[in-house]
């Protein structure tokens, strides 16, 4: 199992959970099981042309991560957060 963190901008799509497991071998996998049990998750995080949105960062651990199908192993950590923007 992979543990997921999800930023507060997304818990109304989770439900309001921020800590989540999810299966996969990659991103993408995660994503696609987090997709499954919360529709519309994933097209928050990644866009049509399956790349990380601008405004999201994600981690693996303590490593940065952009290509989703980056993999992950059974007991990684997936930090997903919303970037800090503003003038």
């Amino acid at each position: 199992m992979i543990r997921v963190l999800l930023p507060s901008q997304l818990h109304a799509y989770s439900g309001g959970v921020s800590r989540l497991e999810a299966t996969g071998g990659a991103i993408c996998e995660v994503l696609d099981d987090l997709d499954r049990r919360f529709p519309g998750l994933k097209f928050r995080i990644i866009d049509e042309q399956d790349r990380v949105r601008p405004h999201m960062r994600l981690f693996v651990g303590q490593t940065a991560a952009r290509d989703i199908r980056a993999p992950l192993q059974d007991g990684d950590e997936l930090l997903i957060f919303g970037a800090l923007s503003g003038g």
